[in-house]
């Protein structure tokens, strides 16, 4: 009985994780829009685009993204000069962060000889 007990109760945490990891789970299409309406104006939506101050491309903060995803969500929530002061709830944040996995990653070159 108590072994019972245990498996129902290990059942419920588990299926009560993932209900909240889905219900925080990132809208890509959301964070496009949010992106291309807040932050185009400094960064670049490619490489090959400028950005009118020199913030680096959505796709340089796509690939820090994947390489470092707590230092990219960090910074959303407590944004620094030279970025504006914005203020994004969490869900807005787990939006960008989808979009910006859904952009191909720029690669750097590291045969600078």
């Amino acid at each position: 009985m108590f072994l019972r007990g245990l498996a129902v109760m290990g059942m419920v945490f588990f299926t009560a994780q993932a209900a909240y990891a889905a219900a925080n789970a990132g809208d890509a299409k959301a964070g496009r829009e949010l992106v291309l309406k807040s932050c185009t104006s400094c960064h670049a939506v490619t490489d090959t685009s400028q950005a009118s101050d020199g913030a680096p491309p959505l796709s340089y903060i796509a690939r820090d993204n994947r390489e470092r995803p707590a230092w990219i969500h960090g910074w959303l929530m407590d944004p620094h000069p030279p970025m504006p002061e914005i203020m994004l709830t969490r869900q807005q944040i787990s939006d960008v962060l989808a979009y910006l996995n859904s952009l191909p990653v720029q690669q750097v070159s590291h045969d600078a000889r």
